[in-house]
């Protein structure tokens, strides 16, 4: 039915295409909330499944060339994956007073930068959406940027811990990696 439905809307009739809900996989939903990205270049939107009330999001995206990471270790290439990015903030943000919303709205908001930033050559490098990660848990939550920054910053042992929160306290911007031990 699906595609069907996907069919059917390209040939111009005035029928949505339809969306399967993840948990029952009925397929209509409607619409909760939409909310512009990327300058107008994707569309997010809140769905609710009409048969079991299940609430979830779906994404269009503008179908152009892709974001492409360039890793700092070997500057290999690989395609933006904003569940990577996803996955680091909310790990992070773990058993934080952070709601669900904000911590989708913070992926945006990464996602949108990320794209700023990469907007004339279409890439950027892995160092700078760790930089951009850790800006902005810095103003969201201490505790998420200490554990983010242990890990993308590769910390060995406990001085690097009170290290980091030292310059934290004092409000020091520490820059991005370079030596060896960093990982991608």
């Amino acid at each position: 039915q699906a595609a069907c439905a996907s069919v059917v809307h390209r040939l111009g009739c005035k029928r949505k295409e339809a969306v399967r809900c993840l948990r029952c996989s009925h397929i209509d939903s409607r619409v909760v909330e939409s909310r512009t990205l990327a300058e107008g270049r994707a569309v997010r939107r809140r769905r609710e499944c009409l048969q079991c009330e299940y609430r979830f999001t779906s994404y269009e995206r503008i179908d152009e060339k892709p974001l492409m990471v360039v890793k700092r270790h070997d500057d290999r290439r690989e395609p933006w994956d904003r569940t990577k990015v996803e996955t680091g903030v909310r790990q992070a943000l773990r058993k934080r007073p952070i709601s669900q919303s904000r911590i989708e709205a913070l992926v945006d908001e990464l996602e949108d930068s990320a794209l700023q930033a990469a907007m004339e050559s279409h890439e950027i490098t892995s160092t700078r959406v760790g930089e951009m990660v850790l800006d902005r848990l810095r103003e969201i939550d201490d505790v998420a940027y200490v554990r983010f920054a242990s890990v993308y910053r590769a910390f060995n042992d406990l001085d690097e811990f009170v290290a980091e929160i030292q310059h934290l306290s004092r409000g020091v911007v520490r820059n991005a990696p370079t030596d060896a031990k960093s990982r991608s």
